[in-house]
Order: C-alpha cells, then sequence, then structure tokens
C-alpha cells in the first residue's frame, strides 16, 4: 500500500470514528421527511437574514429563523458540476479527478451508494426535481430517485409542492430533493456583454429563459438606489498571478465594467435571488399546508456562491468567500434551536450532507466518506473532535481555511501563493504570503494543506504543490 493510501485511509477511518454519534435503526415511525432544498450559485451573504439590505429573503429567512444557520460552510468546489456530484456521492471532486465543469468517471459502486439509492433502500420514497449538471453516467434514476420534473424554475416549486400535497402524507417516509437554477442566471450578464462588445457569436444560443430572466431583473426602476460596489470591489494587493491572466467574459469584465455596470450586476443578482426565494416560499408553503411541517427535517443550501463583483469578478470557480461560501441552514421543529448561527464550526457543504441526512434518517452512510452529519453540532452546540481546518478545491488553485487563515496555492508560472488574515482582513484584501513576517505561518499552512491533499487522494493537489519550499 502506497503512503498516499495509508494516510487516506487513516484519514477516512478517524473520520468514519467520530461520526460514529449518528443512530442507524431508527424506527419506521421516527423517521422524519427530508427536504432539501438548493438553489445554484448564490453565495452566503445573499440572504437577508444575513443583513444584506439590498434584497428580501423571506423563505429562507424563515428557515433560519426556525432552525441552524452555519456560517462556516464552504463548498467542496465551487463549480457547478463537480459540487453536484460531491453532494450526491458524499465524496470530494478530486477522487474522481474533477477540476471543473467536465466529465468525470464516476465509478459504478459510487453511484450504487449515492444519496436517493441509499435512502430508497432505507425504505424512503426518494423524489428529485431540477437542475442535475451531473457527469455522465449519473442521472436521477440511476441515483435512486423518481425524476419529478426537468424544469428548475416556477414548474419546479408547483410539481414538488403537489407531490407534498398528494403523495407526501402517504405510506413511507420521504426525501425529497428540489434543485432550483436561480441566481445562476446572472452568469449571463457578463456573457453577453462581452460577446456583444467584441462582436463574437452569442454563446449558449439556446438559453432563452436565462436571457429572458436576466432581462427583467435588469428593469430598474427610475431613481432606484443601486446596490454599492463592496469595500473589497479592488484586487487583493499582491494577488495571485493567475487571477491577472483569466481571459474571455471574465477577465474583459474585470477590466472595460464600470462601476455602474457593476452595480446594475449586483441589482440583477439580488433580483434573480428574490425570485427563487419566492419559488422556495411556495414549497415551503405546501410543506406546511400538507401538515408535513413538523415531522420533516428542511436542510438549505447551495452548490456555490458568485464574486458579486468583489475583487473585480463575477461567476465563481475562485477560492474566495463570495465564491466558495454559501449558506447551510437545518430545520426540524421541535428538534432544532430558532434562529441559531454557528460561526464557530467549519461545514464543508457538499461532503457534509450526505452524512447529515443520512443520521437524521437513521441510516449508515458509506463507508470511506470524508464528510461528517452537523446533527450534533445543530442540536448539542459541538461535535467532539470536529474539523480544525477545510478544504476547498478550485478549478486552478487548492485552498485550506483554518481558524484565522485561508491559504491558497494557484497554477502557472509568477506569484502562485495567497495568504489572508480572515479575522483582520474578512474581505481579502491583502495577500500576506510575501511578507517576511509570515513566513512561519505560511510553512505551516503549506503542510496542512499537503497533508489535505495526501488524506483525500488529490492528485492534482499534490502535483500543484510539489514544487513549493517544504
Amino acid at each position: 500500500m502506497s503512503t498516499v493510501d495509508s494516510t487516506r485511509r487513516g484519514f477516512l477511518e478517524k473520520a468514519a470514528a467520530a461520526a460514529s454519534f449518528s443512530s442507524p435503526g431508527q424506527a419506521a415511525g421516527e423517521r422524519p421527511n427530508i427536504l432539501y432544498v438548493m438553489t445554484d450559485q448564490q453565495h452566503y451573504g445573499m440572504m437577508s437574514c444575513e443583513g444584506n439590505r439590498w434584497l428580501k429573503t423571506p423563505a429562507m429567512d424563515s428557515i433560519a429563523a426556525n432552525g441552524v444557520r452555519f456560517g462556516l460552510a464552504y463548498s467542496s468546489n465551487p463549480v457547478c458540476m463537480p459540487a453536484r456530484t460531491s453532494m450526491m456521492t458524499g465524496h470530494y471532486p478530486s477522487r474522481f479527478d474533477m477540476r471543473g465543469n467536465t466529465q468525470a468517471n464516476v465509478p459504478s459502486e459510487t453511484i450504487a451508494n449515492g444519496l436517493g439509492n441509499l435512502f430508497r433502500k432505507a425504505g424512503y420514497r426518494t423524489w428529485f426535481g431540477g437542475k442535475t449538471h451531473w457527469p455522465k453516467p449519473m442521472t436521477p434514476e440511476n441515483l435512486g430517485f423518481e425524476y419529478l420534473t426537468a424544469d428548475e424554475r416556477d414548474d419546479l416549486a408547483d410539481v414538488c409542492s403537489a407531490r407534498l400535497r398528494n403523495e407526501g402524507a402517504k405510506g413511507d417516509p420521504f426525501l425529497m430533493v428540489a434543485s432550483f437554477i436561480n441566481p445562476h442566471d446572472i452568469c449571463y450578464m457578463a456573457i453577453d456583454a462581452y460577446t456583444k462588445a467584441n462582436n463574437l457569436p452569442v454563446m449558449h444560443p439556446k438559453s432563452d429563459i436565462e436571457r429572458k430572466r436576466v432581462a427583467e431583473a435588469l428593469m430598474i426602476p427610475p431613481g432606484a438606489a443601486l446596490p454599492p460596489l463592496p469595500a473589497n470591489h479592488g484586487p487583493t494587493k499582491d494577488e495571485p498571478a493567475a487571477l491577472g491572466r483569466y481571459g474571455s467574459f471574465r477577465g474583459w469584465a474585470r477590466k472595460h465594467w464600470t462601476a455602474e455596470d457593476w452595480r446594475r450586476h449586483r441589482w440583477a443578482y439580488c433580483r434573480l435571488t428574490e425570485r427563487v426565494d419566492a419559488e422556495i416560499g411556495r414549497l415551503l408553503g405546501a410543506l406546511r399546508e400538507s401538515g408535513l411541517e413538523r415531522n420533516t427535517v428542511v436542510l438549505f443550501s447551495s452548490d456555490h456562491g458568485d464574486m458579486d463583483s468583489a475583487h473585480g469578478f463575477e461567476h465563481k470557480s475562485l477560492p474566495f468567500d463570495e465564491s466558495a461560501r454559501v449558506p447551510f441552514i437545518v430545520k426540524w421543529p421541535g428538534h432544532t434551536p430558532k434562529g441559531k448561527i454557528d460561526r464557530k464550526h467549519f461545514v464543508s457543504s457538499c461532503i457534509d450532507l450526505m452524512p447529515t441526512l443520512c443520521d437524521y434518517a437513521g441510516i449508515e452512510p458509506p463507508k470511506g466518506l470524508p464528510g461528517r452529519s452537523v446533527r450534533p453540532i445543530v442540536e448539542r452546540g459541538s461535535a467532539p473532535g470536529w474539523r480544525e481546518d477545510v478544504a476547498i478545491e478550485c478549478t486552478d488553485s487548492r485552498c485550506l481555511r483554518t481558524a484565522s487563515y485561508k491559504y491558497s496555492v494557484f497554477e502557472g508560472p509568477g506569484r502562485r501563493e495567497m495568504m489572508i488574515d480572515m479575522n483582520k482582513d474578512p474581505g481579502e484584501t491583502a495577500n500576506l504570503a510575501a511578507d517576511p513576517k509570515s513566513a512561519g505561518l505560511l510553512a505551516d499552512h503549506r503542510a496542512r494543506l499537503r497533508r489535505r491533499v495526501e488524506e483525500l487522494g488529490d492528485k492534482w493537489g499534490k502535483s500543484l504543490l510539489e514544487d513549493l519550499p517544504t
């Protein structure tokens, strides 16, 4: 057995042992229903309960007001396909050599132990509706779900609501996954501005509904106040060289957009978030009206965020908080505290999802998963041996978020490392990697990130770190 395999096995065995507080074997009558609601490209600050005064999200706020909201939840990889694959399998995307929205080899055994199959084997009715965006051959059906609808918007809310009203109380408990698309439509604002300015062919020419929704979101009433630029709109001081090399629409917007363009982008992002909040509100209303709310665990999250003009970027795939940090809220009436915010524990929103849902359902999760259930934190405020840091895998970088710092390594020539003091500089505006005073911290975080990529069997991450000092 190789050193990497041995290290990884030891890491996973420790994680499994620490997660032994779940209670498989609950009586069927005690098992709750589970409703997992997810959005696409919504960063942690895009809720009014988070103090964002530029939008109103009453549905999301209602989940937070009646549950526990995690303030340090990070995507396993802040891009759609790897994050979503991680959610359904419980593994980091690096297990499948997956860095971005590309095809990957997900073993049939992993699919057989996917989220829907686990719950179906345990006697749950399993329903999935909305956006998938997984690599082939992953489908709702072979992951163990009945596919309710491929619609990702209003029809999704209506179809899922109808299923709750008509079938929710009949028979065995259910797991329903409602996967909404917005505020992802915001992507098209920069894409279309770029192609138009450069006389290029339209990208994604069949995306009519996306463009319609963006156009609606940009109908700004006369005299309306646009959101201001964030304090961290400018580039990070001494930023890694890779951030200055982005081309296509991302690099173009960073170079050419005016303050007014960025503020309009932020306005539209708010409106698209409000649109999906209204759809979620209809679904929550159906849950309440059906009489199922008391015995249903609701978990709300997103696959990743959007840069939202921070550091002069839109879109995702970066280790900055706007891209990688997401909402993660758990609510179960009578079981979870109301309105609690946990800003102490690091949650990996994708890999902790499956162990958490299994814990509530009394299902033994597959062995060897790197994630853990957040249930003890939700119900007791702590969990023995909880992780002290969280890894974030990105398309062209690897990152480790620790108690006080965030350390990232990017590929390519030039300055590659970024060290941020997250206590003093939560906006991530100054890179300390070249500061001689930070040499000790830098060496420590290099070593810690090396250990994480070894534990996860992350081959690309290991190669990325090879030529750095030890």
